[in-house]
């Protein structure tokens, strides 16, 4: 099934698009696998080793940080001033064979016209294990990660501005999916088509309630919870 969101504002179409961006964990894989369950629980239990407090108060911080700063990881080093790198590390290193490979989502990729790139909070170790699983790294031409964003991560502003400079994307002429509707505030500004993708159906997701919020927002131009299906129809008849 896809919807179109309800917006004020006109959606924005597809027909200028020349450079497509993903998000990766929950966009491009479904939400149901609950692969990010397993990171979820590990950056839990490196905050309770790192801070030597008890798993709920590790618990509560990381939800809270994760709020207020857009990861827990930003809000660990502006708190406490934990170096990051050891935290990517050990969050990252999860089993990835819930994912199975997706030639659908794969030729629909492919059938799309112009550059594609992933925008992603997680690492580009954990971007290529998805896409390898996936079976769908061929179409992409680069990962930005949370390295490369200088360690801020979406929604900060500062992170979309190194990443269109990075990759000489004009945002006016791009598209940005994402399964997070904050994080698609600063696109829509910049003058890209936004594109929430939200859970298939009501199966059960690991999911903060304040996260599937938005779908209505002004900002966000589509919403749907078939990706497959959608960049289907985008690939046909642009509009």
């Amino acid at each position: 099934m896809t919807m179109t969101s309800q917006a004020r504002p006109p959606s924005r179409g597809f027909s200028h698009v020349e450079t497509w961006v993903f998000d990766l964990d929950n966009t491009l894989y479904p939400h149901h696998l609950n692969l990010w369950q397993q990171v979820d629980i590990r950056i839990r239990d490196y905050i309770a080793e790192f801070l030597k407090i008890g798993h709920d108060e590790a618990f509560r911080l990381q939800k809270d940080y994760y709020k207020r700063y857009g990861t827990s990881m930003r809000g660990l080093m502006s708190e406490h001033g934990m170096k990051p790198d050891d935290f990517l590390d050990f969050v990252h290193e999860i089993d990835h064979s819930p994912l199975e490979p997706n030639p659908a989502l794969g030729a629909a990729i492919g059938k799309l016209s112009g550059r594609k790139l992933i925008l992603t909070n997680g690492t580009k170790k954990h971007a290529a294990a998805v896409v390898a699983r996936l079976g769908i790294g061929e179409h992409f031409e680069d990962v930005f990660d949370i390295v490369a964003a200088e360690m801020e991560p979406k929604p900060f502003p500062e992170t979309y501005a190194r990443f269109l400079k990075a990759h000489d994307v004009d945002p006016a002429r791009a598209a940005m999916f994402e399964d997070l509707a904050r994080n698609l505030t600063v696109p829509y500004h910049l003058g890209m088509t936004t594109v929430l993708v939200v859970p298939e159906g009501t199966r059960e997701v690991f999911r903060e309630h304040w996260e599937l919020e938005g779908h209505s927002a002004d900002h966000v131009d589509h919403v749907t919870d078939d990706l497959v299906g959608f960049l289907q129809g985008v690939a046909g008849p642009r509009s």
